[in-house]
């Protein structure tokens, strides 16, 4: 093995966040396997509690993904066939395939091309269009730990009548005007995937809601739509966030803010270190507070920095190389909005995540950093 191989720095590492609290998910863990009682148990329902009281939520619903959560809200709302939904091109695929899976149309509208997340004057102008005949629903995803727009996003939605359900997949902890995301919308859906802010040794997710009605509409669809056992009252699903994984959670949930502290000054050193180099380092707004799920810069040339940080041992990732009506599993089957979406596809050329999670060293951070002002030294 190479000196390069040997101290390659990876794009995320969730192996870091096990080794950092081994002793005590190994014990959380060997106390759920010596339980006997693996779903839908004293773990699952003590996480719902803590995570719903983290975000200042009155309900949490544990699910098997961040992708079910989302179509769990979906269908919580009754949406469905005849539907269409709005989100964005720029994320990841489970966004649109929820909506698929639901039954109903996404309609995919532009971005704000400092933020990268979803733009309230391209919302309005499709729902006033063709293009936002049958939406019901929207949308907005909080991408890279920057939140969305949600006091502007929320109010359009208010005006035309729509559900509002918060992708909050790379934003947990993230707040706008002091206030947590997933606690804007009708709804919202997170992921614990292991590279998540606040990540499982699995999958996992969570819909949250401070509606009673829809929280217990989707505790019955989560299950086969049972209301009680072995008799479904609606059509339902089978999703469910597995006592291991709860277990995980829990013994890592307390750590999120410290988490997430910590990604703001890795960011910042990144923020110093790169300014005198030309590319761009990531915007956000003043009212919100970033978590920095990812480290994303631009640059026309980013696949041949992309190139020279490998070659240097530096993971980077792409988050998204091809905007979701670009793919072929999709392209006929989402509408768009009267403009297009030319900022959506201006970024996805040009968008390089850079490592960042909690347990990066500052030494490391130096070290990317450094590798980045070499390439721009030379260009």
């Amino acid at each position: 093995m190479s000196l390069v191989e040997s101290t390659r720095i990876a794009p995320a590492d969730p192996g870091a966040g096990y080794r950092a609290h081994r002793g005590a998910i190994d014990r959380a863990v060997l106390d759920v396997m010596a339980s006997g009682r693996y779903l839908q148990a004293g773990e699952n329902a003590a996480f719902e509690q803590e995570f719903a009281a983290y975000l200042g939520a009155e309900h949490a619903v544990g699910a098997g993904s961040g992708t079910d959560a989302l179509e769990l809200a979906l269908r919580a709302c009754g949406l469905g066939p005849e539907d269409a939904v709005i989100t964005v091109a720029n994320t990841a695929t489970a966004t649109v395939a929820a909506i698929d899976l639901v039954g109903a149309t996404p309609v995919l509208v532009d971005v704000d091309p400092a933020t990268s997340v979803m733009d309230p004057e391209s919302l309005e102008e499709v729902l006033s269009s063709a293009a936002g005949r049958s939406v019901r629903a929207v949308i907005p995803v909080h991408l890279y730990g920057h939140p969305a727009e949600m006091p502007a996003i929320r109010e359009i939605a208010d005006r035309h009548g729509l559900y509002v359900i918060e992708d909050c997949a790379q934003a947990h902890g993230a707040e706008i005007e002091g206030r947590k995301t997933g606690t804007w919308g009708h709804a919202a859906a997170f992921s614990f995937y292991p590279t998540k802010n606040l990540g499982a040794l699995g999958d996992g997710g969570a819909l949250v809601t401070g509606d009673a009605k829809l929280a217990e509409r989707a505790r019955a669809i989560k299950q086969y739509g049972w209301r009680e056992r072995y008799v479904s009252a609606v059509p339902g699903m089978n999703t469910r966030l597995d006592e291991v994984q709860a277990a995980v959670l829990r013994v890592k949930l307390p750590y999120l803010d410290r988490d997430n502290e910590r990604r703001r000054r890795l960011a910042k050193r990144y923020d110093r270190a790169l300014a005198s180099t030309g590319i761009e380092t990531p915007a956000a707004r003043r009212d919100i507070r970033h978590v920095y799920h990812q480290y994303v810069i631009r640059t026309p040339r980013r696949d041949d920095l992309r190139r020279h940080l490998e070659a240097e041992g530096i993971g980077t990732a792409v988050l998204y190389p091809v905007p979701i009506h670009l793919q072929p599993g999709y392209c006929d089957r989402v509408r768009l909005g009267p403009g297009g979406l030319p900022h959506t596809e201006r970024l996805a050329a040009r968008i390089l995540s850079l490592p960042i999670y909690p347990e990066l060293t500052d030494a490391q951070v130096d070290r990317v950093a450094a590798a980045v002002q070499d390439w721009a030294d030379d260009q």
